[in-house]
């Protein structure tokens, strides 16, 4: 009986500590990438290859941020189709989120001379038809056009979780947010970025509700996120209400943000938000993709142990590397 007891004890104590352990640590890989293939249709052979190296790394998912083309590429619906075929080669989930040249530069000569908005309303038909991604395996992600009566059109915006970290694409593009070619484009501009803004507050309000680890946010425009908003000198309005919108949310969610874009082709990884006493908001960081020319892209890392949530390494392929003549 006295053995019995002991054993018994023991399991009892066993049990404690199962139940009473924390958690274990949750660890996953995503790949960031996007403004390719710009040099149509010689990058192509590129893009293939560094697709061919993120399937090799095997990660949970990947986030295109925009602009499959260059500004002064076809925004015909072959190239359109050509970039969807590319995306579905991806051996995991691919989420795309739009870029300017894939519609408010389409009015360039040598783009074709289309109407932006005609161009806006065939990428969301060709890419955004239902709740799937892109990839081989494709996952089901939750879109602001479903769940907010007030902006339907907004089938591009996406939220999706992963081991208590919330992700969101936003449709934030370059050339001032399409804000500034004409009324229609004005109208246009005014009715996005109220969306935009909207998915923002309401992410941030899913991720506190449900106690997330962290927040990623993905968007293709470089926005100028150092600027003080204060500055007159600074004209790019269309960015305004979105850059305030992440200046409020993280500083009331506390924890780690990932702001991911890409429009300006250069890595870059830093903390560029400030409050409007332009200090530093240090659970913001900035990750800003390769694109044009450096056909790469970056594979984020997430611990969700680690204090800042985020590690990062750039995923070359040699043969896409094209450096200058000495």
């Amino acid at each position: 009986m006295l053995r019995f007891v002991r054993t018994a004890g023991l399991t009892a104590a066993l049990l404690l500590t199962v139940t009473t352990a924390p958690a274990l640590a949750e660890r996953f890989t995503f790949v960031a990438l996007g403004d390719m293939p710009y040099t149509i249709p010689q990058d192509y052979p590129r893009f293939e290859r560094l697709i061919a190296r993120i399937n090799s790394v095997k990660p949970s998912f990947s986030v295109f941020i925009g602009d499959t083309k260059s500004g002064s590429s076809s925004c015909a619906d072959e190239t359109l189709l050509k970039t969807r075929d590319l995306f579905q080669t991806f051996d995991q989930p691919l989420v795309y989120t739009i870029g300017d040249n894939e519609w408010t530069d389409c009015h360039r000569e040598r783009a074709g001379k289309f109407d932006p908005l005609e161009r806006l309303a065939r990428v969301r038909a060709l890419h955004f038809a239902d709740t799937k991604t892109f990839g081989k395996a494709p996952m089901t992600v939750e879109r602001e056009a479903d769940v907010m009566p007030d902006h339907k059109q907004i089938v591009e915006n996406a939220r999706w979780e992963k081991d208590g970290v919330v992700f969101a694409t936003l449709h934030i593009v370059g050339s001032n947010n399409g804000m500034e070619r004409n009324i229609d484009s004005v109208k246009e501009f005014f009715a996005r970025d109220a969306a935009n803004t909207a998915w923002i507050n309401d992410t941030f309000a899913k991720a506190t509700a449900s106690n997330a680890k962290g927040v990623v946010f993905a968007f293709q425009a470089d926005m100028s996120l150092e600027r003080d908003l204060g500055d007159l000198a600074y004209a790019n309005q269309g960015f305004w209400n979105t850059i305030e919108a992440f200046r409020k949310g993280a500083l009331a969610f506390k924890k780690p943000i990932l702001l991911i874009h890409g429009d300006s082709h250069v890595l870059k990884i830093d903390q560029p938000l400030k409050t409007d006493k332009k200090e530093t908001i240090e659970n913001v960081t900035r990750l800003q993709v390769m694109g044009a020319n450096e056909i790469h892209a970056v594979a984020v890392s997430i611990d969700t142990e680690a204090p800042g949530l985020f590690s990062y390494r750039p995923l070359i392929v040699p043969e896409n590397i094209t450096n200058p003549k000495p």
